[in-house]
């Protein structure tokens, strides 16, 4: 009697859809870390301050870091919809490699997560604290912005104030942020600071200002009717410049 041998199944990372899976992986991480972190962040305003080009970098690494998780999810997808269609009530004899049913690859996939999540944590933690060391600086200039509907109030040492905020080039600044009636959130675009303005509360934020020009500050928390309308500009200009424009001001507020 003659004993007939069955054929073994190929190991499931031979499948012929567990190869196409892992080639559409590597391609589709690719376009989506390129397309993401190259036309996105490419397409984002100049930044004025090292605290908008760290944010601009921070996204760069965050976009190829988060690639390969949506790269893998895009893969499967084309897998699917490019794959024969199945009919019946049985699953198809190429389906006992589910991943659901791997306990190695649940695990792989836990450990993985866990690892971005606490990459993408400790990045962000990391400049942060780089971002407020200028709060402690005794250097610093120190201006406080006030949020109303619909108009941002700056007041500095000395007793100037102006709708108009102005900075000296090159100078860290704290700003000491408030509201007088709702909650507003002050936003210098091209510095990238943004902080909530809570009425009878104080927030701070800190920021170097590191090129010359006209730049946009905005409400990004809707305030009311005119919220859209709620918009000054930054003039970041040489400290001679700064010094003689708050010797004007502060004249004139003496004057009033």
């Amino acid at each position: 009697m003659t004993d007939v041998m069955t054929p073994k199944a190929p190991q499931w990372w031979k499948k012929p859809d567990v190869k196409k899976t892992a080639i559409l992986w590597v391609v589709c991480t690719a376009v989506i870390g390129y397309v993401g972190a190259e036309f996105h962040v490419r397409n984002m305003v100049s930044p004025a301050s090292e605290t908008m080009s760290g944010v601009i970098s921070l996204m760069r690494v965050f976009t190829w870091a988060a690639a390969p998780v949506a790269g893998l999810v895009a893969a499967m997808c084309l897998t699917v919809l490019t794959s024969k269609r199945h009919y019946g009530d049985n699953p198809p004899a190429e389906a006992d490699h589910q991943v659901s049913n791997s306990p190695r690859a649940t695990a792989l996939w836990i450990v993985v997560s866990a690892l971005l999540c606490l990459f993408a944590l400790v990045g962000g933690f990391i400049v942060i604290q780089k971002d407020s060391s200028s709060l402690f600086d005794k250097s610093a200039l120190q201006v406080n912005v006030t949020g109303q509907q619909w108009l941002w109030n700056f007041d500095y040492e000395n007793g100037a104030r102006s709708e108009d905020l102005y900075l000296p080039v090159n100078k860290p600044v704290v700003f000491h942020i408030t509201s007088v009636d709702v909650k507003h959130s002050f936003w210098v675009v091209q510095m990238g600071i943004k902080m909530d303005a809570n009425p009878g509360y104080t927030t701070e934020a800190a920021v170097t200002p590191n090129k010359i020009g006209v730049f946009d500050v905005r409400c990004t928390e809707l305030c009311g009717l005119l919220h859209a309308y709620m918009q000054t500009k930054v003039h970041v200009v040489s400290q001679a410049d700064y010094d003689a424009w708050l010797s004007i001001h502060v004249q004139i507020e003496k004057g009033a």
